[in-house]
């Protein structure tokens, strides 16, 4: 019989790997326990992040898999590590800002009582034609880049589909790194 299905055996592994890695894990998701609520995703966003960041650090550092795939699985984990920080602290604006070379001016932009009712406003763009095209554009580009980040994210994560490699090609140069199901040691 083996020493782990004894009582003894149980208990030992009970105190000694599961309890100390149960408050490992309270430690290390607690940021994520704070920021989760029901009515938001972003506490589960910081959860699959901080996750993600845990495997590709020590996959990296500890992993016993062939460097080749490893270090394409490491470099997939990264970019959904960035994805997720882009969602969640809603980098797109600086990143367009960047990309575009100019803020988007909101000095022009005011809410001012609606018709008829004092209690709701609404909002009104007091810029010139220019800045309202770029304005336009300024939050096409931001909604298309979360959208392609949205759709890369869950790429990443669901992987490749094995069913379409070429059997006479190296699994290994057709391999991307991709595949949640994949990203263990």
């Amino acid at each position: 019989m083996s020493y782990s299905y004894t009582w003894y055996g149980r208990l030992y592994s009970y105190l000694f790997r599961d309890l100390p890695n149960f408050f490992k894990n309270i430690w290390k998701f607690r940021k994520a326990l704070w920021n989760h609520h029901w009515w938001d995703y972003s506490g589960t966003l910081q959860f699959i992040e901080i996750t993600t960041e845990d495997i590709a650090k020590n996959l990296k550092e500890k992993g016993n898999e062939v460097e080749h795939s490893r270090n394409k699985k490491v470099e997939k984990m990264n970019r959904v590590v960035e994805i997720l920080k882009n969602i969640r602290d809603y980098r797109y604006y600086n990143i367009v800002e960047t990309e575009m070379g100019r803020k988007y001016d909101t000095k022009n932009i005011k809410f001012v009582p609606f018709e008829g009712n004092s209690e709701y406003y609404e909002m009104v763009d007091y810029n010139d034609k220019e800045q309202k095209e770029f304005n336009r554009n300024f939050f096409k580009r931001v909604n298309e880049l979360e959208e392609q980040e949205w759709v890369e994210l869950w790429e990443i994560m669901k992987g490749q589909d094995y069913n379409k490699f070429d059997n006479e090609k190296d699994f290994d140069d057709q391999f991307d790194g991709s595949g949640l199901r994949g990203w263990w040691d």
